[in-house]
């Protein structure tokens, strides 16, 4: 067998193993998951959902290490390096960490000759896994990576339950609607187990199998609410109330919703995790996730979004409506072929006008110039402009190029997209004409 010593050689391992990127189904992952032991003596938390995930994760880990726990968030994708698809106690892990779990799984996978074959996704996902049971963990958040019944990740019984927003994505997979995919999420649930489903209007299918199930169902707008001004909010759920809170430090106003989220999973386990209601606000206060709705000051302002799907476009676009006026607003794109492009690019056109269409460096990826065509064919505004580009930076620095200091630079379309601004460490706009 090759000599497997860096992080980059597992990755590449890994990516030759499995036939298919994607393959649902829990039977190999499970069966070395039981060759390699894996459980964990501590409350698990899981999170599905088509969007808000990342940002309900974040909260999570954010209240509960301000509340003194040694918190271990598993998420997927990762920007810019893999090394944060886990974070121990509020940082990325060291690659020679990961480095003994990759090995790990490779004897497990492998015993007595008797070969299992893993997806990139399940490899990874369990060698994480193992970095995580050797740290004494008090708490383990798990970020589904697609779908929720035959995601990975359900392997692991959560002791909580959060479904997020749900919407249309990944439906060549899950289902050509609402309810299919809500079906599919709502697999996460565990019988006699908190599920808090954050998203105000579930599908049926969601709320019919947590009764089937026999989960503990928490609702937004029922078991839970929130209310709120300008200034301040409030939760309200089942014998706990939070008032006069600041708002998350994540922006954009879906936020709140999934703040809610968080605030029901943490009173539905206070008996085994309590916070403070300090925790709960610095933890709000003081949560960071890139790329989500990211605002960076500069001139002009630049935007970094992962939004990469219509449900969470339209959130960015009324997002940016709510920003105030800019002169012109600049969009760096660049998104993955099998997505609802024609929709995406209607929901944000009236708000953006130049286009810099770019590449990305995946086979997933439609190239810059079909996503060109594809907005002409749909543009009907006169004032508008488009390019095409090699890749992100080239299309930022187009974009920068063209810009008045007054005006906004928004980037998204995929987390590639972002994080390929962001592998160059966060930027920091300076127009040409303060540059002179």
């Amino acid at each position: 067998m090759e000599t497997l010593n860096t992080l980059e050689d597992w990755l590449a391992h890994c990516e030759r193993l499995h036939p298919t990127a994607i393959d649902m189904g829990l039977e190999r992952v499970r069966a070395v998951a039981q060759r390699m032991a894996i459980r964990f003596d501590c409350p698990v938390i899981t999170v599905a959902g088509t969007n808000g995930k990342g940002s309900t994760c974040a909260m999570l880990e954010s209240i509960l290490g301000q509340a003194g726990y040694r918190t271990g968030l598993f998420t997927s994708p990762h920007l810019v390096h893999f090394e944060e698809r886990l974070r121990l106690l509020g940082q990325s892990v060291d690659a020679t960490d990961l480095v003994a779990g990759f090995a790990a799984v490779e004897r497990a996978r492998t015993q007595n000759g008797e070969v299992i074959s893993l997806s990139y996704f399940e490899f990874s996902m369990l060698a994480i896994f193992d970095v995580m049971m050797r740290n004494g963990l008090d708490v383990v958040i798990l970020e589904v990576g697609l779908g929720g019944r035959l995601d990975s990740t359900n392997i692991i019984d959560a002791d909580c339950a959060i479904i997020t927003s749900i919407d249309l994505d990944h439906m060549e997979i899950l289902g050509p609607d609402r309810e299919s995919i809500g079906r599919e999420k709502a697999g996460i649930m565990r019988t006699g187990r908190p599920v808090i489903v954050s998203d105000p209007m579930p599908p049926q299918s969601v709320l019919d199998h947590a009764m089937e199930v026999g989960a503990d169902l928490w609702r937004n707008g029922h078991d839970f609410n929130v209310a709120g001004d300008q200034q301040q909010w409030g939760w309200a759920g089942r014998g706990r109330r939070y008032s006069g809170l600041a708002y998350p430090a994540l922006r954009g106003a879906n936020q709140l919703v999934n703040a809610a989220g968080v605030l029901a999973a943490l009173t539905a386990l206070r008996q085994r995790l309590p916070v403070t209601a300090q925790a709960v606000r610095n933890g709000l206060a003081f949560v960071e996730l890139p790329g989500r709705f990211q605002i960076i000051p500069g001139q002009p302002t630049l935007v970094l979004d992962v939004a990469h799907n219509p449900h969470s476009v339209a959130a960015l676009a009324a997002n940016l409506d709510a920003m105030g006026y800019f002169p012109t607003t600049h969009a760096v794109f660049g998104a993955m072929a099998d997505k609802d492009l024609g929709t995406m690019l209607a929901k944000v056109n009236p708000l953006l006008d130049r286009w810099y269409f770019t590449d990305l460096p995946t086979a997933r990826a439609a190239r810059a110039d079909a996503l060109l065509a594809q907005w002409q064919a749909q543009n009907t505004r006169k004032d508008t402009a488009a390019s095409t580009h090699a890749d992100p930076m080239q299309a930022l620095e187009a974009a920068i190029a063209a810009a008045d200091p007054a005006d906004r630079i928004v980037v998204f379309g995929s987390f590639y997209t972002v994080g390929g601004i962001l592998a160059h460490g966060v930027p920091r706009l300076l127009a040409k004409h303060l540059n002179s």
